[in-house]
């Protein structure tokens, strides 16, 4: 372990990292136990080329927080593997990184989805280690829920988005949203507004944006998502820069793809009266601050995209059983959690005048250092 992975470690964690590889198929790859004191480590699985350490660390906290202030019983962990998710050989890697942490799977971390894995790599993961217990988020044809399919995260997005939109006085219907990301997150969110009357005025992939003031046809655009992938915003033209979603003229700001895309340079310029964080991390502390002071209210990331985390919840519940998990029952528990505590952070945030992020830290932190002090941590020691 380097001095720059011991530079990771704080009061809180992590409890973990583990770090694999494989000589046969150049896997490299990375589990993060950050926080276990509310329950066993669960957070998703990413696989991108750029991937780091201090990346899935990063993500791991959040998913410590996020767990907390859902008041769900589980720890923060995340695991990451360095590569193409389109290379050829990705079942061979993702077979070796099973293998890899076998003694860590499913004891104590249970394989999710996140960027670059889909339902089917859920399953190479459970078959890789014969248990159907190693994964969540697996297709419904293995007892799974598939929660990327049925766009959970997206649709609490969407939900607190809605409550937020309430606490400011900002009528949905009618709104202009800019979402810049159109993965399953970004799709599903953009569905729901759809439903709730809103109009989506630009969306990005990595390939570009589409910019309409009168508002995009949101139909065609995932049809031609389907068939072109992040290709879709050029067929669909014309197509601008990806970064023109952040920049256009909106209501509200759905940032629901990569880390760290909301810079000062943003917040100094954003038009939207509320934020709403669809992506884990992508504002920067110095535009948060910025973000506080112009008055613009910002929904944090693990308060308005933990809709998975419900649905992961109810799929870690029922991990071996032979029932498979009610959808509805689903959706209903992810409104109701993301719009209380979307309407919780915001109010808080109000009254004692900072920001919405320090509001949501303050009741996930109160909660994982409760549940410390139980299992006897020092107290004097955290902050």
């Amino acid at each position: 372990m380097t001095a720059d992975t011991f530079d990771l470690i704080d009061e809180w964690g992590p409890e973990k990292i583990v770090c694999v590889s494989d000589r046969r198929t150049g896997m490299r790859g990375v589990l993060v136990i950050d926080n276990t004191a509310r329950g066993i480590g669960k957070g998703g699985t990413r696989m991108s080329p750029d991937l780091s350490v201090a990346e899935v660390a990063r993500l791991a906290r959040t998913m410590t927080w996020k767990w907390a202030a859902t008041d769900l019983f589980h720890g923060g962990a995340k695991a990451g593997i360095q590569g193409d998710p389109r290379g050829a050989d990705k079942e061979r890697i993702l077979r070796a990184f099973a293998r890899a942490l076998a003694n860590e799977v499913p004891r104590e971390y249970v394989f999710g989805l996140d960027m670059g894995l889909t339902e089917a790599d859920a399953a190479i993961f459970a078959d890789e280690l014969g248990d159907r217990g190693a994964a969540v988020g697996l297709p419904a044809a293995l007892g799974g829920l598939p929660y990327d399919e049925l766009g959970v995260t997206g649709f609490g997005v969407a939900e607190a988005t809605d409550a937020a939109a309430a606490r400011l006085a900002l009528d949905l219907k009618g709104a202009r949203i800019a979402v810049q990301g159109f993965g399953a997150v970004g799709q599903a969110a953009v569905r729901r507004y759809a439903e709730l009357g809103a109009v989506i005025v630009a969306v990005s992939t990595a390939e570009g944006a589409v910019i309409d003031a009168d508002g995009i046809d949101i139909q065609r655009l995932i049809e031609l998502r389907r068939e072109h992938g992040d290709r879709c915003v050029t067929e669909y033209g014309p197509a601008q820069p990806p970064a023109a979603a952040l920049s256009v003229d909106a209501d509200i700001l759905v940032p629901a793809a990569r880390e760290d895309v909301i810079d000062v340079d943003v917040a100094k310029t954003t038009t939207a009266a509320l934020i709403v964080e669809g992506a884990n991390l992508p504002t920067t502390p110095a535009a948060r601050e910025l973000l506080h002071e112009r008055g613009i209210t910002v929904v944090p990331d693990f308060i308005a995209n933990a809709g998975g985390i419900v649905a992961a919840a109810h799929s870690m519940d029922a991990r071996q059983s032979p029932f498979p998990v009610e959808p509805g029952a689903v959706f209903t528990m992810i409104s109701a959690k993301l719009r209380a505590n979307t309407d919780r952070v915001i109010e808080e945030s109000r009254q004692r005048d900072i920001p919405p992020h320090q509001a949501a830290y303050a009741l996930a932190q109160e909660r994982v250092r409760e549940a410390m002090r139980l299992r006897g941590a020092p107290m004097e020691r955290q902050r």
